[in-house]
């Protein structure tokens, strides 16, 4: 033990300007991560402005039990799990498509601009995106409806803000905006391929589909399975601020997602911060046990090579 306490001051003392590098990240961990953890505790509250957090009433599972025991239970949290789940189905293969599509093209100079126009719609607001897609569909006549005028007539009732048609609509356009971006982690990982792994397969004879799966895939298998089990660990969690933005009277029976529940119910309506709390921390506790459970999956079936922890 004094060995060990005599060998961490001696390093401590040889690296003491990399501990102090350490020391402002540190301090914001603590101060914007850890210490907010304190307040958490007002999903077992009442809580009560004037009181504070310390001083409101304790009144245990009663927020829970509310949001468990409400009618909307089922429709927004099932909402929400089927539009993680179809964002994932459906999002999450193409940028490693798209990834290997584009680390097959020789051309640099369209490939360049091939990435920077599948980058820029990542860096437009969700609002002037919900804005957009309502422009290009409304049923409305003249500056509106762009999709309606190509079509030659017009769609009586707006196809955006049915509810047959929200989840496509959230989920296509949310890919729409991030293919581009998502790409570039895969990117990366393929830029570290050796180009001699390719050079030997095509000697042998491997074609170039054969060199995409066997070399390619290979290289970013262990990156997509890292994003995949950490995009399970937010099932649990939706866009708020697109799934409001899109939301109409028509397509609420599909668009009212955990989220937009919590803004109406718990703070909209009478701000219930208490509730908006236990919702969440409901929400966090799910999200860390499906991540816990996903990476202990992946773990145990690559025999423990790939994995967060």
């Amino acid at each position: 033990m004094h060995k060990m306490g005599s060998t961490f001051r001696k390093n401590f003392y040889r690296d003491w300007q990399l501990h102090v590098f350490m020391i402002l990240p540190i301090l914001y961990l603590a101060i914007f991560n850890y210490y907010p953890m304190f307040g958490a505790q007002i999903a077992f509250k009442n809580y009560i402005a004037a009181r504070g957090i310390w001083g409101s009433p304790w009144v245990g599972f009663r927020h829970f039990i509310t949001f468990f025991t409400s009618f909307q239970f089922n429709r927004v949290v099932g909402n929400t799990v089927i539009l993680s789940l179809y964002e994932i189905i459906a999002g999450y293969p193409l940028p490693i498509i798209f990834a290997l599509i584009l680390n097959t093209v020789r051309n640099q100079r369209y490939k360049k601009t091939v990435q920077t126009v599948t980058y820029m719609p990542h860096f437009i607001s969700t609002v002037v995106l919900v804005g957009m897609m309502t422009m290009f569909f409304s049923p409305v006549a003249g500056a509106y409806g762009f999709f309606n005028q190509l079509l030659g007539r017009g769609i009586p009732q707006p196809i955006m803000g049915l509810a047959g048609t929200f989840r496509h609509f959230f989920i296509w356009s949310g890919i729409w905006q991030s293919l581009g971006w998502s790409t570039i982690i895969y990117i990366a990982a393929l830029s570290s391929v050796n180009p001699e792994l390719h050079e030997a397969a095509e000697i042998d004879g491997a074609s170039r589909w054969q060199r995409i799966i066997y070399i390619d895939f290979q290289a970013i298998m262990p990156t997509a399975a890292i994003l995949l089990i950490l995009r399970f660990g937010s099932i649990m969690s939706t866009t708020f601020d697109k799934a409001l933005l899109m939301q109409t009277s028509l397509n609420l029976s599909t668009s009212e997602v955990i989220a937009t529940y919590v803004y109406k119910v718990g703070l909209q309506a009478g701000g219930n911060f208490s509730f908006a709390a236990a919702v969440g921390l409901f929400n966090s506790v799910i999200n860390c046990i499906l991540l816990l459970t996903v990476n202990k999956a992946a773990r145990k079936m690559s025999s423990g090579e790939i994995g967060l922890l």
